[in-house]
């Protein structure tokens, strides 16, 4: 017999993957329908994190949803695992971008979270952003490591940790991480995760309605405390110094401290000397732009969370023309699956070249050729322009051919399809390879990148001369 609460279920997720596409994810396969009651779909969540996440991000695409798909007004309810589904709420108050705290569980072996609702105060900890969908690079592997070790030993290892980078770069990915991980690990842990600006915020309310022991209580009882943005405490004196004497009896505590900022330490604007020699006691990592290899894992790992086929091409070609930040990479995403449902066909690189195409192509004048970086190559290494463009794989030939593909890729708007097509006719995945392969070589011999470099100069001089 079919299930007719499973059947309007079904019906509202292939609705939100065919025109909310961006908000889905591959776990909503697993929520539970619970029936129909009082004008309300329940459906029942893993655990209260995901019911969070639900409430915060899909509440009104499933509203929406539902009523188109059942013709009637239906709404949907959220609970978690041991949320009674009687007098579940509508639309329960969700986190919005300020702060997370977790208290003590409400039984043994599982925490509850405790989220503050005072104005816009709450900073949620999303289920997309554990450790296991943090991607690993060159960029961001000391941060990475110092977060897992600051899970390890709360308060004993590299406290405080300062992560510093970029905007989009990971940080609060970091930071939100090591949320749930000591969550995981430690239920009855007390973790306050907050935005430096919900606590210049919280400072100023506190000072004007004389509530300054409740404030300094709430931050300085934590087990774990976070602060994303730490930087926007430039030219705050007074909460400079309130921030100062809770770093101090949270440090001495042997408590946990933990601070993203968009620069290190020392070059925060208007940030007391004490404060910069504080942020430094423990480790200072710093994030870096990903390069083109974690850019394609980051995309892969993305694409997965959300159920989204991703061929192979289609995520180096998204990675070559998107280098700036991750947030990047999750826009473009979202418009492939929107450009993909809109059309009903799968994601291809026919389709993202047409929903992400690069710069417009250089005037002939304004950067090298590929004809030209070839020729400057094979005179440097003094091999014949046929073999490298042709099938010959020895050491000799293959070298300076990988080297012509890498200085194309870096040094002109050609795709990667384009650069093999003119380089003897080889595909996108040869591409690839031998950047890769040069990026390697180039970071462990330095007699190699010195060639690499002079070769650089030569290129971009030439280019320089023509305009």
């Amino acid at each position: 017999m079919a299930d007719p609460d499973r059947a309007i279920w079904e019906g509202i997720l292939a609705y939100l993957r065919s025109h909310t596409p961006n908000i889905c994810r591959q776990w909503f396969s697993e929520l539970v329908p619970l029936g129909v009651a009082g004008g309300a779909l329940g459906v029942r969540a893993h655990s209260d994190l995901h019911r969070d996440y639900l409430r915060r991000e899909a509440l009104d695409a499933c509203n929406d949803a539902a009523r188109t798909v059942t013709g009637q007004l239906l709404a949907v309810r959220f609970l978690g695992p041991d949320d009674p589904w009687d007098d579940a709420p509508t639309a329960a108050a969700a986190p919005n971008k300020e702060t997370f705290e977790a208290r003590a569980p409400r039984a043994p072996g599982r925490a509850t979270e405790r989220v503050a609702h005072s104005g816009t105060d709450n900073l949620p900890v999303s289920p997309d952003y554990d450790f296991d969908s943090f991607v690993v690079g060159p960029n961001n592997r000391l941060a990475h490591a110092a977060a897992r070790g600051v899970c390890e030993s709360p308060g004993s290892a590299y406290n405080p940790l300062f992560i510093h980078g970029g905007v989009g770069l990971g940080k609060t990915h970091l930071l939100q991480a090591v949320c749930l991980e000591i969550r995981q690990r430690t239920p009855d842990a007390t973790i306050v995760f907050i935005s430096c600006e919900a606590f210049l915020t919280r400072f100023m309310d506190a000072v004007q309605n004389g509530k300054m022991t409740a404030f300094r209580d709430q931050f300085r009882e934590a087990d774990v405390l976070l602060i994303d943005d730490i930087h926007f405490l430039s030219s705050r004196d007074r909460t400079q110094e309130e921030f100062f004497h809770t770093f101090n009896a949270l440090h001495q505590a042997g408590k946990q401290i933990i601070l993203s900022s968009d620069a290190p330490p020392e070059e925060i604007p208007d940030l007391e000397e004490r404060l910069v020699s504080r942020f430094q006691w423990g480790l200072v990592a710093k994030v870096d732009r990903p390069g083109f290899d974690t850019r394609v894992e980051i995309l892969k790992r993305k694409a997965q969370q959300r159920g989204l086929k991703l061929p192979d091409d289609v995520a180096c070609h998204v990675a070559a023309r998107l280098q700036t930040h991750i947030r990047q990479l999750e826009g473009a995403l979202s418009t492939l699956a929107m450009n993909a449902a809109v059309e009903e066909r799968d994601i291809d690189l026919e389709l993202a070249q047409r929903a992400l195409p690069g710069p417009a192509p250089a005037k002939a004048s304004s950067g090298p050729s590929i004809e030209f970086i070839i020729s400057t190559v094979v005179d440097y290494y003094r091999v014949k322009k046929t073999d490298v463009l042709g099938k010959r794989r020895h050491k000799s030939i293959s070298l300076p051919r990988q080297v012509c593909m890498y200085l194309a890729r870096t040094h002109t708007r050609h795709s990667l399809e384009e650069i093999g097509a003119q380089i003897g006719g080889r595909d996108h995945t040869t591409v690839i390879h031998a950047v890769r392969s040069i990026e390697a070589k180039r970071g462990g011999d330095t007699d190699f990148a010195d060639v690499v470099s002079s070769l650089e100069t030569q290129i971009r001089a030439a280019a320089a001369g023509r305009d």
